[in-house]
């Protein structure tokens, strides 16, 4: 049975609620609201097995990627979101394959969502490096809505029988996939990264979000900041003292075997760099990602030159952290790993996509 708009809304904002019961829970682990005790002790498990399989995903950035979704899953954000699609008109259900990304936790959400609230079924691939927590989430969706149950699928081997995809990817992976689903309606993706652009003029509270956006996920998010553009004549060491809330990230084994990597090859090659202690600042002309533990940066002569820069590679950039007035997908400080509803990967619109399958 065909489950009415409404109750798909419902049942993700209840999926909100339990996300942030557990984060409240893991926060100060006091008896618990109106969700199962054996929710949260399954869950918790779940993410704690991620965390072994995945040594990325740390405990701190999965809750808040947790905390991050539930903002996402409120009623009223859900609703006003859903209103524009006429989702009550869509009646031809079909089958979604779904080829995730790994590169921070549950980076697949968006995709499971849109596909199940537009009525169709959701046939997950999941990548080898988050193989867990996208399956215990489902899985607690089917506990407040058992009408999603034959409507999620996992799929390890080949996918077969899917009437469109949605498949993210690398730069390399995207040339297979757009061969490989030649003759299906798709969505691909490819490498995209975060930039942000400094005018001078930002406050305390601002420089600190930036800290957010660099650091949070290691750097590894599609939405991650690895450049940071600043005006001529800026001193970008200045940066540095916004970053202390982030001290620790250094006493990572996989981070700090990365800062060590490239602060020796910059050594060897004598490349110029600024070492902040915790992230390497290096020149760097271009608009590709920076590897972890490294920041790009370079100066601009003015805005207009800087949005003809842009302009040219907004294929490259996913969102921009500013406050200046640029193409693209503008973000405040702090808050680029908090996307919404409507902030579609590479600005594509995955439920005008899915709504209009024939």
């Amino acid at each position: 049975m065909q489950l009415k708009p409404n109750d798909r809304i419902l049942a993700f904002a209840r999926l909100g609620d339990f996300l942030r019961q557990f984060v409240a829970f893991k926060n100060n682990p006091e008896p618990i609201g109106e969700f199962p005790l054996a929710w949260i002790s399954t869950f918790d498990e779940a993410m704690h097995k991620a965390g072994i399989l995945n040594p990325w995903f740390s405990i701190g950035n999965q809750l808040y990627c947790f905390n991050a979704i539930a903002g996402m899953l409120e009623e009223e954000k859900l609703r006003k979101w859903a209103e524009s699609y006429h989702l009550e008109t869509n009646t031809a259900v079909k089958r979604i394959s779904v080829v995730m990304a790994g590169n921070i936790p549950l980076v697949g959400f968006h995709d499971f969502l849109c596909v199940l609230m537009a009525g169709h079924h959701f046939l997950g691939k999941l990548s080898s490096a988050d193989t867990v927590l996208l399956p215990a989430l489902a899985e607690v969706l089917l506990h407040l809505e058992p009408g999603f149950s034959d409507k999620i699928s996992f799929i390890d081997g080949r996918l077969t029988g899917q009437d469109a995809v949605i498949a993210t990817g690398s730069n390399n992976s995207f040339r297979y996939f757009d061969y490989y689903f030649r003759d299906f309606p798709r969505i691909l993706r490819k490498n995209r990264n975060g930039i942000a652009v400094i005018d001078g003029t930002e406050s305390q509270q601002e420089l600190e979000g930036l800290a957010d956006d660099i650091f949070l996920y290691f750097g590894m998010g599609c939405r991650s900041v690895t450049k940071v553009f600043t005006p001529k004549g800026y001193d970008v060491r200045r940066l540095f003292a916004f970053f202390v809330k982030y001290e620790g990230i250094n006493q990572h084994n996989k981070y700090r075997n990365n800062y060590d990597y490239y602060k020796s090859i910059y050594l060897v090659n004598s490349d110029p760099f600024y070492e902040a202690g915790l992230v390497l600042f290096k020149p760097d002309h271009g608009l590709h990602a920076s590897p972890v533990s490294v920041v790009f940066y370079e100066e601009y002569e003015s805005i207009d030159s800087l949005k003809a820069l842009i302009n040219e590679h907004l294929d490259d950039i996913q969102c921009i952290v500013t406050k200046a007035d640029l193409p693209g997908s503008l973000v405040a400080f702090g808050h680029s790993q908090q996307p919404g509803l409507i902030d579609y990967a590479d600005g594509v619109d995955v439920m005008e996509f899915l709504l209009n399958l024939q």
